[in-house]
């Protein structure tokens, strides 16, 4: 019988995680990772359990805010199908990085996620007034490297898929819902890669706690971003994507 554990400040920081990750379109893993790190559990307990959650979560994400009428999901929008297409990158993406992370030092993917992010930031606050045209080659190229980072380290995929969207000219409302049920299903894939690829027993110790957490905040952050104009909302998204980036290099090398 698997260990199970309840524990307040967990759910806690769940909460506040998700809460930021649905309200801008990252923040989860890429926080809440390095947090649960700090406090002593190992890279096996957390990164399957934050993907576990964050397939529970993403997908009722992307559903309070179809609700909320940040982003149409109904099946063959627009939205829906560029959900689809980073989705579709998550198969190979993710098992790849997988694999990778299983072994490569984790300074190594550290520094890779913390760059990246941290580039995609500058890029959205040096392109604030600039309107991008739609492209299908950037949405696929996005969902690549996301599900990627996301599989390497339970983070990332946030700030890469939902800057990118607007990099690529999706609106930041329907790129915060996009982002929300695409990485819902690319953890889908992530959690089945470790439980096939890895060599140990996964603890899911901290599951139980991390979904429940996640969860309770989703209708709260899918009003916040009812409720944001968009133009403001898309330099919150710059802004905090480049902290995250600032944040996960400072930790490496500070």
């Amino acid at each position: 019988m698997p260990h199970i554990e309840i524990s307040a400040y967990i759910i806690f920081l769940a909460f506040i995680c998700e809460y930021v990750d649905s309200s801008i379109g990252m923040g989860y893993g890429t926080t809440l990772t390095p947090l649960l790190l700090l406090l002593g559990y190992n890279p096996l307990q957390v990164v399957p359990a934050v993907l576990l959650s964050e397939l529970i979560t993403g997908l009722s994400a992307g559903f309070a805010h179809h609700k909320f009428n940040n982003v149409n999901l109904k099946f063959g929008s627009v939205d829906f199908k560029i959900a689809a297409v980073l989705a579709s990158g998550s198969i190979l993406g993710t098992v790849t990085a997988v694999l990778v992370a299983l072994n490569l030092p984790a300074r190594f993917v550290k520094i890779y996620i913390g760059c990246l992010v941290l580039a995609m930031g500058i890029l959205i606050l040096s392109t604030l007034g600039r309107v991008f045209k739609f492209s299908w080659n950037k949405i696929t190229g996005i969902g690549l490297i996301a599900a990627f980072n996301k599989g390497i380290s339970g983070g990332g995929y946030g700030p890469v898929v939902t800057s990118g969207q607007i990099l690529s000219g999706v609106h930041s409302k329907n790129a915060i819902g996009i982002t929300s049920l695409a990485e819902g299903l690319t953890c889908v894939i992530g959690v089945i890669a470790y439980l096939i690829f890895t060599n140990h027993t996964i603890e899911w110790t901290i599951a139980p706690s991390l979904i429940l957490g996640a969860v309770l905040s989703v209708p709260f952050a899918a009003y916040t971003v009812k409720k944001i104009d968009g133009t403001k909302l898309r330099l919150i998204i710059g802004i905090g994507t480049l902290i995250l980036g600032a944040l996960t290099l400072g930790k490496i090398f500070l």
